[in-house]
This record gives structure tokens, C-alpha cells and sequence, in this order.
């Protein structure tokens, strides 16, 4: 992609990624080199916080360009919005703040770019094995959760199964979504009636077994894991000893949702090979110092 001119006529902006436990979070990574590409005067940091009241300072400053909402705040950061997508307020979680200024007011718009990242990885599989998936199964029913039930719907599944630990976070999303599409709770990941095509990881890593996910695979399918750390999850792990099952990892998830989150604050389109290049460069130093370090 050819580099374009400094847009030096623009005032320097503020973004972060707002989130607890979140000090690994490679989006700065991602998102400075695109600003970088375009020579824009703007930066992104992490910025931790217990909950969405310790960065209100942030939302609030004049610089805020918007910013990137992970766990735990996607579900209470609309409080700071000043109106949400049709999608975001269906999904009922915000992981994107976008900021607009109409002369002295501004707008700060809460969106979600989760499901929009997780349907073009769906839609890429779909026309790659001209093959419509019917079934999906979600793991997990926090905010990614309900991104990758949505992502599912639009990609067309006829049947979207939800695993969640806590059965009735499961059935408060059913009963979110039940205007929209059907969604069918299992009580354990045992009782699949039928094998998935799709299925999506929105749990910690940290937090499964390989054992839990034994019995979930069929023949072939799609299997995306939202969680990054570690790159190779349990859930990834498992689905590729199925020779016919196609796996994403995290960070491919999380560069999806990055493009579109780059075009809303910008207005321009994303360098989707330079910030690719800028998290392959950023996980081999990281892999080096780590190397160094046990030697």
C-alpha cells in the first residue's frame, strides 16, 4: 500500500484501549502503525482500570479520539456514550468508541466492531469452501459472546447453540437476542445434538481444559478462538488434531475487529499489511527477549 502525505493539518488525538488485566494487549502495536502509515498525528496506549469510572478523565479530555473497550467495561461503557449503533445496542456490548465533532458539540458514538471482524472471517471461509455453514456453537456469554452469536446470524447459521458455565448468563442472552434469532443453551458441551460448523471460543485461555472441548468436533468446520494469550489455545489445539477443521487464532480476530475500529476514527481505510507486519515483528522481538532471557 503506497504511503500517503503528513496530514499535518490535523490536531493530535488520544486513543486507547480501555480494559482490566490488559498490560499484554498488542492493539497499541496495531493501531500506532496505522497511524504511522498515514503520517497522523495520534497515539494509542493501554490504559487499565477496575472499572469504566477510572478512565472517564480520558473520555472527557478534549484530545479523546476514541478508543477500544475490552473486558470487563464492554457491557457498562455506554454510560460515557452519547448515542450507540443500532448493532452495538442489539449486541448489547460496546468494544469501539467513536468521537465526532459537529462545530462545538461532540459525539461520542459507542459501536461494536467484534461481530463485524468475526462475520468477515466467517463470510472469507464460506466462499473459500463453497460450503454455507448451518450450525455454530459460541463458548462463553460475556461481550465477545454476544459479538460472535450476532457475527453467526448475519453469516447465516440456521442453528447458534451457547455454552456458558453459568447457566443463567446464557439464558439472559437468549431472552437479549430472542427478537432477532433463536438461540438453543446447552447445559454441558456433552449434549451437542448436533456436531457445529463454526464454533468460537470467548473465554480466557487460562480458563479451559483441552478435555472440555473432546467431544465438540465433527468431521470439518470453522473453530476461532478469541483469546490471544496464549496464541495456541486449548480450544485450537484440539480442533486441529481434525484434520478437516480450519482454525483462527486470536490475533487474527483481533486484527479483523482493528480494521474497521481504524476506518471509523480515521475515515480511511485500513493498512491491513502494515499492521500485520507491525504484530509479526512485535511476537518475533517478543520471542527473541523471551529466548534471551532463559538462556
Amino acid at each position: 500500500m503506497a504511503r500517503l502525505s503528513p496530514s499535518s493539518s490535523l490536531a493530535p488525538k488520544s486513543f486507547h484501549i480501555f480494559g482490566s488485566g490488559i498490560s499484554f494487549s498488542i492493539s497499541p502495536t496495531i493501531h500506532n502503525a496505522g497511524f504511522r502509515h498515514y503520517d497522523l498525528p495520534y497515539t494509542y496506549d493501554i490504559r487499565e482500570s477496575a472499572n469504566i469510572d477510572g478512565v472517564a478523565s480520558l473520555i472527557l479530555n478534549d484530545d479523546f479520539g476514541g478508543a477500544s473497550v475490552t473486558m470487563p467495561h464492554k457491557l457498562q461503557v455506554h454510560k460515557f456514550c452519547s448515542e450507540q449503533t443500532d448493532t452495538a445496542r442489539l449486541i448489547g456490548a460496546i468494544n469501539t468508541l467513536v468521537v465526532k465533532h459537529d462545530g462545538k458539540k461532540r459525539t461520542i458514538t459507542g459501536d461494536n466492531t467484534d461481530w463485524s471482524g468475526l462475520h468477515s472471517i466467517i463470510a472469507r471461509y464460506t466462499a473459500k469452501t463453497e460450503q454455507q455453514p448451518k450450525s455454530g456453537l459460541v463458548i462463553g456469554a460475556g461481550g465477545a459472546s454476544r459479538a460472535a452469536l450476532f457475527a453467526m446470524h448475519k453469516a447465516g447459521l440456521e442453528v447458534i447453540y451457547l455454552f456458558n458455565r453459568t447457566l443463567a448468563t446464557a439464558e439472559k442472552v437468549k431472552e437479549d437476542f430472542k427478537i432477532v434469532f433463536e438461540i438453543k443453551i446447552l447445559p454441558s458441551l456433552n449434549d451437542l445434538p448436533q456436531k457445529p460448523d463454526v464454533i468460537i471460543g470467548t473465554v480466557p485461555a487460562d480458563t479451559t481444559t483441552e478435555e472440555q472441548f473432546a467431544s465438540i468436533f465433527g468431521a470439518q468446520g470453522l473453530c476461532i478462538d478469541m483469546a490471544y494469550k496464549p496464541r495456541q489455545t486449548a480450544l485450537l489445539t484440539v480442533a486441529q488434531r481434525h484434520e478437516g477443521w480450519q482454525t483462527v487464532p486470536g490475533v487474527d480476530v483481533l486484527l479483523e475487529q482493528a480494521y474497521d475500529q481504524f476506518q471509523l476514527w480515521t475515515r480511511r481505510e485500513a493498512p491491513t499489511e502494515i499492521m500485520m507486519e507491525a504484530v509479526t515483528v512485535h511476537e518475533r522481538e517478543k520471542a527473541k527477549a523471551t529466548k534471551s532471557g532463559m538462556l
